[in-house]
């Protein structure tokens, strides 16, 4: 996919997936502006690190800096994100409330941010939810609820633009092959699960000229295994 000359965010950039989505950006000629709640020290003009992307106004500053600096935006990859397995009866409130917060806040809040740059530019999109969360297994429920609502998020968003030429889509993989999903479950088949670069390659499709026509959708990623 050629994505030259654009300028692509990506929210939770120093995780796993997060990297993959940079690195396949870039590979297809994307200037990758990284955006993170974690301070690893990075230089550059375009890492914002330490960054609370769900308070309103340092998400608007950042995609304001990076509009500035970059001539424009042209994509949001929203990967900023996280799991937790409780069940109902154990999780207190906290745990939901860090759940929608992480997973869905922080995709509405930097998608509000990076909007009047991407209405410029007829820019994209992507968010990452779950295929999980179309059907939750015991102990999923916050992690899944927060994610079912991104897809919904997703939808709304994407009808909301109807006809401003911004593409609004999410992917929705099932278990991410990492080494932190390896080591808390070390007997399962990870053949069945997704790689960070293949999950990379289809979000870098949907920022591409080549998906023009897709906006609104829910891809499920799963590697022909169904809800995991």
């Amino acid at each position: 996919m050629n994505l030259a000359g654009k300028t692509i965010a990506v929210t939770g950039a120093f995780g796993v997936l997060g990297r993959a989505v940079a690195s396949e950006a870039e590979a297809a000629g994307a200037r990758v502006a990284r955006l993170d709640a974690a301070t690893r020290g990075e230089g550059g003009d375009l890492v914002f690190e330490g960054l609370d992307l769900t308070d309103e106004a340092a998400a608007t500053d950042a995609m304001a800096e990076i509009a500035r600096v970059s001539g424009g935006l042209h994509g949001l990859v929203n990967v900023a994100g996280g799991f937790t397995w409780q069940t109902v009866e154990s999780s207190p409130a906290a745990v939901w409330e860090a759940m929608f917060r992480i997973n869905l806040m922080t995709a509405v809040t930097a998608s509000r941010a990076a909007l009047p740059h991407l209405k410029a530019s007829r820019g994209a999109i992507v968010n990452i939810g779950a295929n999980a969360a179309g059907r939750a297994a015991a102990g999923m429920a916050p992690y899944t609820a927060s994610k079912a609502g991104v897809a919904r998020f997703t939808e709304a968003l994407a009808e909301e633009l109807a006809g401003s030429g911004v593409r609004v889509n999410a992917v929705l993989p099932n278990i991410i092959d990492t080494p932190a999903n390896r080591r808390d479950m070390p007997k399962a088949d990870f053949s069945a699960w997704q790689s960070p670069d293949q999950i990379a390659k289809v979000i870098v499709f949907l920022l591409s000229d080549a998906a023009a026509a897709v906006t609104g959708a829910a891809i499920p990623v799963t590697n022909g295994q169904g809800t995991l």
